[in-house]
């Protein structure tokens, strides 16, 4: 018997319509089902809103920073009713295209759950396929400590009808810092608690120092070392109760304590499909499944959990399925940032990492940025290379100011291109700009070992 698709893909994210457009385009019948919103996490409660709110405050800053170069602006009140409407009206606008994308594709607007390896139920319609690929991304883990009913999660927070004017986060990874420098630099005073001593755990350890001293400077309280045993509501204020007796009263709990794949109630063991012991699935190298036929993108496999990298995973394997082969993906030294306040930008290895395969040189430099020495802003630019002193490749780096993300995408291609620090060192830099630093650190820091 004939099946009703050559393949179906369980998520309408990045990953599963890269995937799907690009198996349509090469000859494939696919279906597409989407429970929740076209565009997935990124587009709709995830990197794209994110941004959109980073600027906002970054408006803020700017604005006051001003002054030092003889603007006369009066400090402002933010509404953040009207940005949120802008951004829903943008979010809007991306969704529909995400939609008008799969015209090649036949789409449902349904949630998608196995009944066998090639059967769904797709909104109460039973559809079969050829191969089935699981896109279905990630979610925010719920916290479970008593009193977590009283916290929202990333998920919640683009929709808050008013900014509160007292804010905790809970975690110390991208989220987190992202959100709390978004919501002081709108005005709100706001305390984070992190387990360990700094945040963004697996970064760079400079990085981390660098971000969590900027943090400071702007006005966030660190609770370093810290846990939260539970959170009361008293009327309208949340009371958070830290594991050591400290308490800290709040308008707003924000728990940013991680995310976990989406995979509950998909019928995966209809399919034979297995998970590892914190429901991801589990997959090859080809991104195929236990069961052969089915495969699996994105944030729900939790190896690299970046828009961009779920987008390469679907664009390869439809390629390989239907298409010419596999297109060729480095995905050893991917670029990644960080949106805090400042933002972080990286490729590579961590000083720690490129430690252990041998002698490291490190170059440091960290230095106040031009715009800076005329605002009276107390911030740093760091920036850092890491070089394998055997081949003296330049194996890693890192920046913490101003336009990191923009200045790391340039640098990744060299890096992902094998350049040497000899490289690096005979590239004239533009100036005056902090990009150009990358080019001009000649004094090895120290050696790492």
């Amino acid at each position: 018997m004939s099946n009703d698709f050559d393949v179906f893909v369980i998520g309408g994210g990045s990953g599963g319509v890269r995937f799907a457009r690009m198996a349509a385009g090469h000859g494939a019948k696919v279906g597409v089902a989407e429970e929740r919103f076209w565009g997935g996490t990124c587009v709709n409660i995830g990197c794209v809103p994110k941004k959109l709110l980073v600027m906002a405050a970054e408006y803020g800053a700017a604005a006051a920073d001003s002054r030092g170069f003889g603007w006369d602006v009066a400090p402002g009140r933010h509404d953040w009713p009207r940005l949120i409407a802008a951004k829903n009206t943008e979010i809007e606008r991306l969704n529909g295209a995400y939609r008008r994308l799969m015209a090649t594709c036949t789409s449902y607007d349904a949630r998608a759950t196995f009944l066998d390896a090639h059967t769904l139920d797709v909104g109460g319609q039973r559809i079969t396929a050829e191969r089935i690929v699981i896109a279905t991304g990630g979610r925010p883990v719920r916290p479970a400590f008593p009193g977590a009913e009283h916290c929202i999660v990333s998920d919640d927070a683009f929709y808050l009808p008013e900014l509160p004017q007292r804010i905790v986060v809970l975690g110390g990874g991208y989220i987190a810092v992202e959100f709390a420098g978004i919501f002081a630099g709108l005005g709100a005073k706001v305390d984070v608690v992190i387990r360990q001593q700094l945040p963004l755990r697996g970064f760079d350890e400079d990085m981390r120092e660098g971000l969590a001293e900027a943090m400071e400077t702007q006005g966030i309280t660190l609770h370093r070392g810290k846990t939260v045993a539970s959170v009361e509501a008293i009327g309208t204020t949340k009371r958070v109760h830290l594991a050591d007796g400290t308490m800290i009263d709040a308008d707003l709990v924000f728990s940013a304590l991680g995310r976990q794949a989406y995979t509950q109630g998909l019928g995966l063991d209809a399919a034979g499909v297995e998970t590892n012991g914190f429901g991801a699935v589990t997959v090859n190298a080809e991104s195929q499944t236990s069961a052969e036929n089915i495969y699996a993108i994105g944030d729900v496999t939790d190896r690299l959990n970046l828009t961009p990298v779920a987008i390469a995973e679907g664009h390869s394997l439809a390629d390989r399925l239907y298409g010419p082969g596999p297109r060729k993906w480095d995905l050893d030294r991917v670029a990644t940032a960080v949106f805090s306040s400042p933002p972080i930008g990286t490729v590579g290895l961590t000083e720690a990492e490129a430690a252990k395969n041998g002698p490291a040189d490190i170059y440091v430099a960290k230095f106040t940025p031009m715009r800076h020495t005329l605002s009276g802003r107390t911030r740093k630019t760091i920036m850092k290379l890491v070089v394998d002193q055997a081949s003296q490749k330049v194996v890693g780096a890192h920046m913490l100011g101003e336009d990191a993300p923009e200045i790391l995408q340039g640098l990744s291609i060299a890096i992902n291109a094998g350049a040497t620090k000899a490289d690096f060192d005979r590239t004239v830099g533009i100036h005056p700009t902090a990009a150009e630093e990358f080019v001009t650190m000649r004094t090895r820091t120290r050696v790492a070992t």
